[in-house]
């Protein structure tokens, strides 16, 4: 038995949330729909500009912890946060949530906790600028191989690979995770992060055990259309997971293949997504569960996260997953 069932290394962020309309993201040059890397100056700019601001840990992989906390699993993250208070908010929230936040708030040096100011806009769909700070220096040194060891499925964040040390850090937590008899994998992001770094994760996805990403990524991946790119990814990887927003999810492991029907519903705030589709899914694939009822469990997370504002799920899943059927 494995101390952990699922160990997460990304990018320890806190998401500060505001509600605002079309008109303000125009007059603030912010892009609607996708997230953007923005330097420290510009940061603070649009962090001073949020009304009836909220905030709450954040950062992709550390909400699928906190979904899979919810769902009962045992959890911990590796992640990086400056001892401010920001990032002591950051560490006790994880913790209180019951994932294991396994790396002390870091003392000195310049670079604060990382935030992410996220800009809601009346049809639910989310504006995010994400200012990196301390967490893009996240490195080897913090990957313990008594954690990453002891991972029973070790979740890997596509965004890591954007600063050496963080590429460094996800390797060493792979290793160690797949030479202690786990099972190692990766959430492709998005799609600008996959052109930024598509050979190296092409190399990946014949390397991990799974691989989840929505369409845009994987056509992305091999320059193709979706058919063509899962075709692809069939032949290369050990298990591969496709959503297709308001249509349905694909998975695809060896001749096995599951479709599961996306029942769409208009989103309050669509932030978190694909990050709790990301723990209702592996909560199956940690639990044997079949690749149909896994990716209904991703369908069932994702719809309750987005029925409400921020990342993480307020309703207990378990409970979602007994109405539909999926567990007894």
């Amino acid at each position: 038995m494995k101390k952990y069932q699922v160990v997460g290394i990304g990018n320890a962020i806190v998401d500060v949330i505001s509600q605002s309309d079309d008109s303000f993201l125009e007059l603030m040059g912010i892009q609607k729909g996708i997230m953007q890397l923005v330097e420290r100056e510009r940061g603070e700019l649009l962090y001073g500009a949020m009304q009836n601001r909220r905030q709450m840990p954040g950062g992709s992989v550390a909400n699928t912890l906190a979904g899979l906390g919810n769902l009962g699993l045992s959890t911990a993250f590796i992640g990086r946060v400056h001892d401010d208070a920001l990032g002591r908010f950051y560490a006790s929230e994880m913790a209180q949530g019951g994932t294991e936040f396994v790396n002390a708030p870091v003392p000195g040096g310049e670079l604060p906790t990382s935030r992410s100011m996220i800009f809601v806009s009346p049809d639910g769909e989310r504006s995010m600028n994400t200012y990196l700070g301390i967490s893009s220096d996240l490195g080897p040194e913090d990957v313990s191989e008594d954690v990453a060891g002891q991972a029973a499925i070790l979740f890997l964040e596509g965004y890591l690979y954007d600063k050496p040390k963080g590429k460094e850090a996800f390797e060493a937590a792979a290793r160690a995770c797949r030479k202690g008899g786990g099972k190692a994998g990766i959430a492709l992001s998005d799609p600008f992060c996959v052109d930024r770094h598509r050979d190296s994760f092409r190399e990946l996805v014949k390397e991990l055990d799974y691989v989840i990403g929505n369409q845009h990524e994987w056509e992305a991946l091999y320059q193709t259309d979706l058919s063509s790119a899962l075709e692809q990814a069939a032949t290369d990887a050990g298990l591969v997971v496709c959503t297709r927003s308001g249509h349905d999810v694909v998975l695809v492991q060896g001749d096995e293949k599951a479709v599961v029907p996306v029942q769409e519903i208009v989103p309050v705030d669509a932030t978190g997504a694909g990050d709790q589709f990301a723990a209702g899914f592996l909560y199956g694939y940690a639990t044997g569960q079949t690749l149909e009822v896994s990716g209904r469990m991703g369908c069932v997370a994702a719809a309750e996260v987005i029925s409400h504002f921020g990342a993480r799920p307020e309703a207990e899943l378990k409970a979602l997953f007994r109405k539909a059927g999926l567990i007894g």
